[in-house]
């Protein structure tokens, strides 16, 4: 169990550590929590309390015994029974839950929201009954007085689905794009929901008419806060008959009261990402709001922080377990999250161990490194001049360093270097200065290489900016800023020669290309101004005349590219007239070889004898030299071929053999001459 302290506010995480694996045997876990520490310690509060890839959403039913969360892969929903301290139930669906709602006290009545646009109904036995509504949902609340649900999604309508007669209602008509969120109020059944210009509609379900609305995107901008662009509602709460909180995409939370347009306050939390959940904590007037890096609880009347919790993963959900200290949490990771914080509440009655467990820890205190230390190093220590203090009260060893006061160090820094605030200063003006620098109107650096086609590409750009700013369109990503391009401008191989064939023969076409584009420009202007003007002109009047102009386009084309044609053929008579007199101007001079040492001059028809091998196919060159006696193919077992060859030797090659062979002859007539001796004497000696 890891144990974190915010503001003296101690925080349990009931779920730290590692998981064992559910395919070991009891004897192997035993065998594993006795050797390793950390599994010894760790709590399992409820038994494979996790999803198998990921968690989405994660509610409490009413009567508090049962927890539910939805996640993937496969999609799926799991059941966990508070009582049991186990799972009771899972079920696999067809596609990913958006959200879901628990309509009776137990788990015997449930609502999905899922991806398809579908609307799934779960009874106690299992799937019950699925319908699909219009368009893609991305939340639903439930009315109780009339047993309506209300979806809201990627539509201006709010559909509503009536589960007493069982059919679909008159929508309620609004004036949003799309709602991202809603939520109905526990005392007067008011209707909210939020949309995506960052507005909060309000609607009467008896009168079925709009009775309030709220800028909330005006209200979360302040001179502070840095924003790209509108923010929309991406979280809203109720808190009894006049209280609402709502969260923003940028990361601000605003406390409303119904009764007035302004919030009553503005918390930000300065991370710049949508806030996914808003929770009352009523025994202490707290507000838990929670964005995907972190939960953060503050007071809902001055705004202070009371404690906050960054969790490893991303979180998606969060849930407070009613009238309890008990806080958890849907991840981005496959174990989901318990915390456990005392001065929230008592622990549920299903785990009141909790707190004699929380009570014999706090008793006994492990020591633990506080905030108000600092860790320095031998060569820190040097550097600040306390190198002295070594092995005195005031510095604590601890690894490859030591602990020390932070006022000491910090006095110590000011002595050593009491300029640092100054060249602090001087670098924040700086930085000051490049800002204003970057904000000033900057001039459009044509690059080294291929200035002309850049220059045109930019002309390009502006007139389709133009065009797209007209009609709402996304603009297209640029050449000149794209890496994959990025060599064209700057190495000069690249360079465009426009003197060559190929350039001068498409110029044409390239500019009359850029001609019929301006044209078209014309002709959809006088469109549009006849289309104002209301004035109504003959049929066909207009494509005649786009005919005739294509027509005298195609002509004018055609005659260009002749001319190109004839100044080239033009260009190539006069370099074929240039070369010839040259070649007459040049006289044939004798050349001169040298023979290398060696080698023999023979004559040049062995030059040219090779150069009449060379000319024919290997197949030609293959059969030669066979008959020659110098190549040998044959057939191999396997079915390929394999040729044995012998390399030509040199005249030296020669010469040397031939000594070598003469020096063996010798050699072996002086062995023949000394055996033919001893046998001479061995018969004398017989003799005598």
């Amino acid at each position: 169990m890891q144990v974190s302290s915010l503001n003296e506010v101690k925080i349990y995480s009931l779920s730290a550590g590692r998981s064992l694996p559910e395919w070991l045997s009891d004897r192997k876990k035993r065998a594993l929590q006795k050797k390793d520490v950390d599994i010894r310690r760790r709590i399992e509060l409820i038994q494979d309390f996790e999803m198998p890839t990921v968690s989405t959403k994660i509610k409490v039913s009413r009567d508090g015994q049962y927890i539910m969360a939805v996640g993937t892969y496969k999609p799926r929903i799991r059941c966990f029974d508070t009582y049991q301290l186990s799972q009771k139930f899972e079920r696999c669906l067809d596609s990913e839950v958006v959200t879901f709602e628990i309509l009776s006290d137990d788990y015997s009545k449930i609502v999905f929201l899922q991806c398809g646009r579908f609307v799934e109904f779960h009874s106690q036995h299992g799937h019950y009954y699925r319908t699909r509504i219009p368009k893609f949902g991305r939340d639903f609340s439930y009315h109780y007085p009339s047993c309506d649900l209300y979806f809201v999604g990627a539509s201006s309508e709010v559909y509503r689905l009536n589960l007493e007669q069982g059919r679909f209602l008159n929508s309620l008509q609004t004036d949003a794009s799309e709602s991202n969120v809603c939520d109905i109020n526990p005392v007067h059944f008011l209707f909210a929901m939020g949309t995506a210009e960052g507005k909060v509609e309000c609607w009467d379900p008896r009168t079925r008419s709009r009775v309030g609305l709220l800028d909330c995107a005006l209200s979360s901008v302040t001179a502070d806060t840095e924003i790209d662009g509108l923010p929309s509602i991406s979280a809203l709460k109720f808190d009894g008959a006049l209280n609402m909180a709502v969260g923003t995409s940028t990361g601000q939370v605003l406390l409303y009261d119904l009764r007035s347009s302004n919030p009553l306050i503005l918390k930000d939390h300065h991370y710049g990402l949508p806030i996914k959940s808003i929770q009352f904590q009523h025994q202490l007037d707290l507000i838990i709001s929670a964005d995907s890096r972190i939960i953060k609880m503050w007071n809902k009347d001055t705004g202070k922080i009371f404690t906050s919790m960054e969790p490893e993963y991303d979180i998606n959900d969060v849930c407070l377990y009613p009238n309890s200290g008990m806080l958890m949490t849907a991840n981005e990771a496959p174990k989901m999250n318990i915390y456990y914080i005392p001065v929230l509440g008592p622990a549920p009655k299903w785990c009141s161990f909790l707190d004699n467990l929380t009570e014999e820890l706090e008793e006994n205190p492990e020591s633990t490194v506080y905030d108000d230390y600092k860790f320095v190093t031998r060569n820190d220590l040097e550097n600040l001049g306390l190198a002295h203090l070594i092995g005195s009260s005031l510095l604590r060893a601890y690894m490859h360093g030591f602990f020390m006061d932070i006022r000491l160090y910090h006095k110590a820094k000011m002595m050593a270097n009491p300029f640092a605030y100054e060249e602090y200063r001087r670098e924040k003006i700086r930085q000051k200065i490049e800002e204003t620098r970057a904000q000033r109107v900057q001039l459009k650096k044509l690059p080294k290489v291929n200035k002309e086609l850049a220059l045109k590409l930019i002309e390009e750009e502006e007139e389709e900016q133009q065009v797209t700013r007209k009609r709402k369109q996304k603009n297209l990503p640029s050449l000149l800023k794209d890496d994959r391009f990025k060599v064209m401008f700057e190495n000069p191989d690249f360079q465009v020669d426009e003197q060559s064939e190929e350039f001068r023969l498409l110029n044409p076409l390239v500019s009359k290309i850029s001609e019929k584009r301006k044209r078209k420009l014309k002709i959809l202007e006088e469109l549009e101004a006849r289309e104002q003007e209301e004035e109504e002109e003959p049929e066909g009047k207009a494509s005649d005349a786009e005919s005739s102009e294509s027509s005298d386009d195609e002509k004018g084309w055609v005659e260009e590219v002749r001319k190109q044609r004839r100044l080239l053929r033009q260009e190539e008579k006069v370099k074929r007239q240039e070369r010839f007199k040259e070649d007459q101007q040049t006289l044939l001079k004798p050349q001169f070889f040298e023979i290398k040492e060696g080698e023999e001059f023979r004559s040049f028809k062995d030059s040219a004898k090779k150069q009449k091998l060379m000319k024919k196919t290997l197949g030609d060159r293959l059969k030669l030299e066979e008959k020659l006696g110098t190549l040998d193919v044959s057939d191999t077992t396997v079915g390929s071929k394999q040729a044995t060859f012998k390399l030509k030797k040199s005249e030296q090659q020669k010469k040397q053999q031939e000594a070598e062979k003469r020096h063996r002859q010798e050699r072996k007539a002086l062995r023949r001459s000394a055996s033919h001796l001893k046998s001479k004497r061995g018969r004398g000696r017989l003799f005598h």
